[in-house]
């Protein structure tokens, strides 16, 4: 028999492993204010062996799609910079009704523009979560009810897994009931031109992305099963097509110990693209006469949490993703295939203060068999408050 969880069940759900618990809470009338965050430093070596990744998103954290392939080897180059820090806040309200309405906005720098490296290193922030919880419900952005935060890896990268993981932040509607989560999420469709080019970026939906999930939390871990149908469309330059795309993802967390754990995640659909490995695969390619045709994904990762002493612990983390694409459609310059290996040490040198090393070794192979790799080794400091 199903059964209610509370609201405050559900928040924590949302952002187990995200937000950092806030030390300061101030009320206004019949609001209760509380927030948090942390501060992080990342600096990181990178060595890639077909050329140069750009000044970008991609030398600030792992970015499968980005690993340079066919390009003349150039030197390493070292990036540092404190984009991941972040700061969120919390609102827990009593209504009139005698019911609770929480809400909660959190920001950070990662992936925003206006910034350089030449003198202030300034960027913008950005809006990682916005959102309300009333009853079961869930209004606002947040993290895709196809995605599983507890499979995560415990890594100093902005992901970790990246090549076979489900990340996506949207607005969306989510009603929750016991274990189940049903959820109309913003789409949004991804397509490769016919022969190959720049991703076109269609904004042409007409209907949501609609997803369902089980998840079950004990005391050995968590679970999550959830199935997601989209719509494919574009409607741009005398193109006018739409098709349908669905997804499985199979994740979830076991405790081997109060200590050790492993986490792990099986994804694969056709026009899973954009929630996948950070949009490696569009979602759909059009082919000769201007018809979308979804593109087949399947991606996975393992991580194997260990802890060495009471405050140093490491990951070792394997994670690949394999796209289906048609070279006739696509061209072969397109990405086949990426997979990587993370091992890290992280020192807990206090309850919010952390040290850590990380070593990466990628691979990206495109449709050609030709293929680039990237080795990277990064340093990360970090203090929640």
């Amino acid at each position: 028999m199903l059964t209610k969880k509370p609201l405050a069940s559900l928040v924590a759900l949302t952002f187990a492993g995200i937000c950092t618990q806030a030390q300061a809470a101030v009320t206004f009338g019949d609001t209760e204010l509380t927030y948090g965050g942390y501060i992080k430093l990342d600096t990181m070596w990178t060595d890639t062996s077909d050329g140069q990744i750009p000044t970008g998103i991609g030398r600030d954290f792992y970015v499968p799609s980005l690993t340079p392939v066919g390009g003349e080897g150039e030197s390493a180059t070292f990036d540092a910079h404190a984009r991941q820090s972040r700061f969120f806040f919390k609102t827990a309200t009593t209504l009139d009704n005698g019911k609770k309405i929480n809400g909660t906005i959190e920001f950070d720098m990662m992936a925003t523009p206006n910034g350089d490296e030449r003198i202030t290193n300034g960027y913008s922030p950005e809006i990682r979560h916005a959102f309300l919880t009333y009853d079961n419900w869930l209004m606002g952005q947040t993290w895709s009810t196809f995605m599983d935060v507890a499979s995560l890896p415990d890594s100093l990268d902005f992901v970790g897994s990246t090549d076979g993981a489900i990340f996506n932040r949207q607005a969306q509607i989510r009603y929750t009931y016991g274990g189940w989560q049903v959820a109309l999420e913003n789409p949004e469709t991804t397509v490769t031109p016919n022969g190959g080019g720049a991703r076109i970026v269609t904004d042409d939906n007409t209907v949501p992305d609609v997803v369902v999930k089980y998840h079950h939390a004990d005391s050995w871990g968590s679970v999550a099963l959830a199935v997601m149908a989209r719509q494919l469309s574009i409607e741009s330059g005398g193109i006018d097509d739409s098709t349908n795309g669905y997804a499985v993802s199979l994740s979830g967390k076991y405790n081997i110990s109060a200590t050790d754990d492993l986490r792990f995640t099986i994804n694969s659909g056709e026009g899973l693209g954009r929630y996948i490995g950070l949009n490696t695969s569009n979602d759909a390619v059009l082919d000769a006469q201007g018809k979308l045709d979804a593109i087949q994904v399947t991606g996975y990762a393992l991580a194997y949490k260990h802890a060495w002493a009471d405050k140093w612990r490491s990951s070792l983390i394997y994670s690949a993703q394999h796209i289906d694409n048609e070279a006739q459609l696509t061209g072969l310059t397109v990405t086949d295939k990426t997979s990587s290996y993370v091992a890290n040490l992280i020192y807990q040198a206090a309850s919010k203060l952390m040290f850590g090393v990380e070593v990466r070794h990628a691979t990206r192979e495109i449709l050609s068999g030709a293929e680039g790799d990237l080795n990277r080794v990064q340093f990360s400091a970090k203090y929640d408050f």
